[in-house]
C-alpha cells in the first residue's frame, strides 16, 4: 500500500489498470489495497481509480500518526540526539513533534512550551519536565490548540529549540499549511527560538497545502527520513542549514 500511496503522492491521479500494470499484480490486488487507504481517508476515490484528498483540508489526525510512523520514529532519534539535558523547547503541532516527545522522554530538566496537547502529554509522565500549555479552544480530533486567542503564546518566551513540522513543502521551498492559525502559530514559534529544527517526513516535498508561511531555508536544520529533493537540497545547502536524515544501515528492511 505505501508503494500505492507514493505514486499517487508523485503522478496525482492514477487508474486501477495502470496501477495493477506498474506493480505487476491483477486489478483485484489493487482494489483491495485501495479500499484499504481510502478507508484510512489516504486516499479518495474518483471513476475508475484513485487520488488524493483535497489539498485544502489535511488528513484525520488517527490517520496521520501511523502514517510513515516508522520514518517519524527514526526522524526523533535523529532530533532527540541533538536535544541536551536541561534545554528549553518549543513544540509545534503534528505527528512528527509528537514522536520527538517519545523520543525525548528520558531527558532530564527540559522546560517545554506546546500548543500540542499529545506533546504535553507525552512530556508530562517525566517528572523532570516542566511543561507550559497555550490557553484557549481545543481542535476536536486534533488536540491541538491554534486558535486566535493562543497566537501570542509563543511570544512569551524565548527558547534554545524550536521543533516544528509543517503541512507541505512547495517545489520552491515555501511551507505549506492547512489554515492561516496553522501557519501563523508555526511562524510565531520559529521567531522566538534560538535554534530552528524542521521536522517532516519525505512525503510532505510537494504535498499541496492553501496557507504559505515562511520558507523551509528559515530552519537551523532540516530533520528527515530521506534526503530532500534535488532543488531542495540546493537551497538548504546555499542557505547553510544542515540537513539530518538517518544513515541507510537504520533504514527498515522490506
Amino acid at each position: 500500500m505505501r508503494a500505492i500511496l507514493d505514486s499517487v503522492n508523485a503522478h496525482g491521479f492514477q487508474t486501477i489498470e495502470a496501477l495493477a500494470a506498474r506493480f505487476g499484480v491483477t486489478t483485484q490486488t489493487i482494489r483491495r489495497d485501495v479500499n484499504l487507504l481510502c478507508e484510512r481517508g489516504l486516499c479518495r476515490r474518483r471513476h475508475g481509480g484513485i487520488d488524493l484528498p483535497p489539498g485544502g483540508e489535511n488528513l484525520a489526525y488517527p490517520t496521520r500518526r501511523v502514517l510513515d510512523r516508522e520514518a517519524k520514529r527514526r526522524i526523533a532519534l535523529c532530533v532527540a540526539r541533538a536535544v541536551p539535558d536541561g534545554a528549553s523547547l518549543f513544540f509545534g503541532i503534528g505527528t512528527t513533534p509528537e514522536q520527538c516527545a517519545h523520543a525525548l522522554l528520558e531527558r532530564k530538566g527540559l522546560r517545554v512550551m506546546t500548543n500540542n496537547l499529545n506533546v504535553a502529554a507525552v512530556l508530562a509522565r517525566n517528572p523532570g519536565c516542566e511543561v507550559t500549555v497555550a490557553g484557549g479552544r481545543i481542535r476536536n480530533g486534533d488536540f491541538d490548540v491554534v486558535a486566535g486567542e493562543a497566537h501570542d503564546f509563543f511570544c512569551r518566551f524565548s527558547v534554545d529549540i524550536g521543533i516544528y513540522g509543517v503541512g507541505g513543502v512547495a517545489e520552491d521551498g515555501a511551507l505549506l499549511d492547512f489554515s492561516e492559525d496553522e501557519a501563523r502559530m508555526r511562524g510565531e514559534l520559529a521567531r522566538h527560538c534560538r535554534q530552528r529544527f524542521l521536522v517532516l517526513d519525505h512525503s510532505k516535498f510537494g504535498r499541496g497545502a492553501t496557507v504559505r508561511g515562511g520558507h523551509i531555508t528559515e530552519a537551523t536544520a532540516v530533520f528527515t527520513d530521506r534526503p530532500p529533493p534535488p532543488d531542495i537540497t540546493r537551497m538548504l545547502a546555499a542557505a547553510g542549514v544542515a540537513v539530518v536524515f538517518p544513515p541507510d544501515d537504520s533504514q527498515p528492511t522490506p
